[in-house]
């Protein structure tokens, strides 16, 4: 490759206007997401929030149905994700004895480690959210649709999925 042919090079081998804009944009933003890593509490707060908004603005729309039923569905998986181990442990005993205490120095307490950590879990549940805003701006998202039948199926989908879990 010759000088200036890699992404975001100008002519002159600097990285372009648009590509340092970019990057310092990207920056700023996980250090925001790096400063408020240690106030779970508030992150949680400001995305209750920011789901009350987007709901108050369907209400308000009466619309976008479609939109709120998918942003359901994604959260749920998130739950789902967040709630179970990364390793499950049905599947590294051999016996069906149930739980049992280490008995050979390879088999010491491994604590709970889940699939989805909290933090990223707040993260893609609070970037869901403003993806279900921006789409609620644009009409072509506004599929219309009986909306009782998609609260009766996320409501079935929910039951099952964790009665599945908890099993």
């Amino acid at each position: 490759m010759s000088e200036g042919d890699s992404i975001g090079d100008s002519v002159h081998g600097k990285p372009s206007v648009v590509y340092r804009f970019f990057t310092r944009l990207g920056q700023i933003y996980q250090s925001w997401l790096d400063k408020s890593t240690p106030y779970t509490a508030v992150r949680w707060v400001v995305t209750l929030g920011l789901s009350f908004v987007y709901m108050i603005r369907v209400y308000l729309l009466q619309g976008w149905y479609i939109v709120t039923y998918a942003l359901g569905i994604y959260h749920l998986n998130l739950f789902i994700a967040f709630l179970s181990p990364k390793v499950d442990p049905s599947l590294m005993e051999d016996s069906d004895d149930g739980p049992s205490l280490p008995t050979k120095q390879n088999e010491e307490f491994r604590p709970f480690i889940r699939r989805l950590p909290e933090f990223k879990f707040w993260h893609a549940a609070t970037k869901g959210i403003l993806v279900a805003m921006v789409c609620t701006f644009f009409e072509a998202f506004n599929v219309p649709v009986f909306w009782p039948i998609l609260v009766m199926y996320f409501i079935m989908l929910f039951c099952i999925t964790m009665k599945r879990q908890i099993k």
